[in-house]
């Protein structure tokens, strides 16, 4: 399946949303500190209702670390600043897909290592900032489902 990677998320309730959705989709979901909450945080918790222990989560102490474990896998980066959109690459079974925090989005230093067909986007109407994060995840990770035709799904 996909690997979504969360870079130093901030908002529990997103991170909650999210885990309830990699429970139902079989992808893995990796986050990287700093985590702007604790993850036995009260509103975590009612986010994810009881989907915690079906999902797959890892924590990873950096993007450095979560980077050195994923050589050789493809990391789509999303971002508002993309040249492609997210339904352009023909997604494989052990692809990235890489978000920034809330409030910030990826760093520059992340975004710029990448070649433009790495960097995607969600298309919005022009003058809206952003997408709300669980949202974009959920948009995207069931795009490179769809793509698997739903492999593993019922």
């Amino acid at each position: 399946m996909f690997h979504i990677v969360l870079h130093e998320p901030k908002m529990p309730q997103n991170t909650g949303n999210i885990i309830r959705l990699v429970s139902n989709n079989g992808c893995h979901l990796h986050l990287i500190e700093p985590l702007g909450f604790e993850l036995d945080e009260k509103k975590l918790r009612r986010a994810s209702l009881d989907y915690r222990d079906l999902a797959n989560v890892t924590v990873h102490p950096s993007y450095e670390v979560f980077l050195s474990k994923f050589a050789g896998h493809r990391i789509f980066a999303l971002t508002t600043k993309g040249s492609r959109c997210y339904t352009a690459p023909q997604y494989e079974d052990g692809d990235v897909l890489l978000f920034g925090s809330e409030t910030a989005g990826l760093p520059d230093r992340i975004l710029q290592s990448m070649t433009e067909d790495f960097r995607i986007r969600v298309p919005m109407q022009p003058g809206a900032r952003s997408l709300n994060l669980s949202n974009t995840v959920a948009i995207v990770s069931y795009e490179a489902w769809r793509q698997q035709q739903f492999s593993g799904g019922q």
